[in-house]
């Protein structure tokens, strides 16, 4: 494809083009006087749109009391497009009008979804779509019934119906004011929410996947889902046991059994980046924050509704780490070699990461004094798509008291998070072609 230089946006340029567009007509849509209580201002409207479309779910106007019914429907008409991105969506209402989907369209869902491949690409989306309101609808259903036991059908299929689709586009944002803490002891709400974030968060191309490992045994997985259903098992069963040994003394000291057990993975499954909570984060010891902002880094895994760095980009930094201490030449994961070129892109998108959070948790700090800690939390969870925060002692994220300035790096952040550091840096960097190739030197290191 041309870029810039001939007049034609790159891809990644289009991407975020097409972000930026929805989340200013979320912000349109939420300024009108109908879709508030008491009105919005400016900043917090572009705040809470963006933190939709990028299904973060940090907010700084409390979403039940403060937005209307209308208000409502739009911040969840936001977590859906930008769920499944708004390409995605594009395709959709296309294919609904009978409209033949061209060679640019392919390239363009082919880098929102972040697979391999334009062959068959249209019957992926087809297939995507189908399993999202498939598992969306389901979920409504479930909750409906959780939910029923304490509000009257109507107002519970709504509270479903809303719920649902925030928990499967891992966007975090509730209906309560203290998001799911009263429902920490309902095994049904609990697993509920926590299937659909898991199956949000796995990725479009390992479901696919799965569907058609389980149609045809003699088929093997690929690479990518066995990686990704693997480490996304090992991070919910270590996040959930660190996070009890950790608060077993403190947090959980005054609960009963069973509500211990769904904190703990509750707690676990949430931090990698759907942002649901139901216990107090203000109240974690620091060790617990500390490690859940690991987690929240981490994130989801690639073209799936979550951010973070993803569970392979993880996975590949580790396991690099790991052949160059034993020697090895090759990046070895499941007997499969891993490409030069992805191991760079993985530390790439590592280092760029960590450079970022830790850049702007110190500018953060600086300008608003909230703490260290409790301000990495805040940025981490943003750059994750996570939407936890420590709080004021209510139902608002941290950054409800911000500075306009701090609120926009926080917004920039979320946006940074959703598209990914490397997407977002390319878009904004221009590409140029290396025709010059230089000799290699030498240095020392290490």
């Amino acid at each position: 494809m041309e870029n810039l230089s001939s007049g034609r946006l790159s891809p990644a340029q289009l991407l975020v083009s097409g972000f930026l567009g929805v989340i200013f007509l979320g912000t349109a849509l939420l300024m009108l006087p109908y879709s508030t209580v008491n009105g919005i201002s400016l900043i917090d409207a572009v705040f809470t749109s963006t933190s939709a479309v990028c299904v973060t779910g940090l907010i700084v106007k409390n979403t039940p009391q403060d937005f209307t019914l209308f208000g409502k429907l739009v911040i969840l008409a936001l977590i859906q497009i930008g769920g499944l991105g708004y390409m995605s969506m594009s395709t959709m209402l296309a294919l609904i009008a009978g409209r033949k989907i061209g060679l640019f369209e392919r390239m363009m869902i082919k880098e929102s979804l972040n697979i391999t491949t334009m062959e068959g690409v249209v019957r992926f989306i087809k297939r995507m779509l189908f399993f999202v309101f498939t598992a969306e609808v389901l979920g409504t259903v479930l909750l409906w019934i959780g939910f029923s036991g304490r509000h009257g059908w109507s107002d519970a299929l709504f509270l479903g119906v809303f719920h649902s689709i925030s928990a499967f586009n891992n966007a975090g944002f509730s209906l309560f004011p203290d998001s799911l803490m009263r429902y920490r002891a309902d095994v049904l709400v609990n697993f509920t929410i926590m299937l659909l974030i898991i199956s949000g968060g796995i990725g479009f191309v390992v479901l696919d996947d799965l569907v058609e490992w389980f149609k045809n045994r003699r088929r093997h997985l690929m690479q990518h889902s066995k990686i990704v259903i693997t480490v996304t098992a090992l991070l919910i069963f270590l996040g959930s046991l660190v996070i009890y040994l950790n608060e077993r003394v403190f947090m959980f000291s005054k609960m009963g059994l069973k509500e211990t057990v769904l904190s703990s993975l509750f707690a676990s499954v949430t931090a990698r980046t759907a942002g649901f909570n139901t216990i107090d984060y203000s109240l974690l010891q620091p060790q617990t924050l500390f490690f859940t902002i690991i987690l929240m880094i981490i994130g989801a895994s690639p073209g799936s509704t979550g951010g973070g760095i993803k569970t392979t980009t993880f996975t590949v930094v580790v396991m690099h780490i790991w052949s160059t201490i034993r020697g090895r030449r090759d990046t070895v994961i499941f007997k499969k070699r891993v490409p030069e070129m992805l191991v760079s892109r993985a530390l790439v998108i590592m280092a760029l990461a960590v450079i970022y959070v830790t850049t702007v948790t110190f500018v953060v700090e600086d300008l608003e004094h909230t703490g260290f800690l409790s301000t990495m939390f805040e940025v981490v969870s943003a750059f994750g798509t996570v939407g936890l925060s420590v709080g004021n002692g209510d139902a608002l994220s941290l950054s409800a008291d911000f500075s306009t300035t701090s609120k926009l790096i926080i917004v920039f952040t979320m946006l940074m998070g959703r598209l990914g550091p490397l997407t977002l840096f390319m878009a904004i960097l221009k590409q140029k072609e290396e025709r010059i190739r230089y000799p290699e030197g030498r240095l020392m290191i290490g």
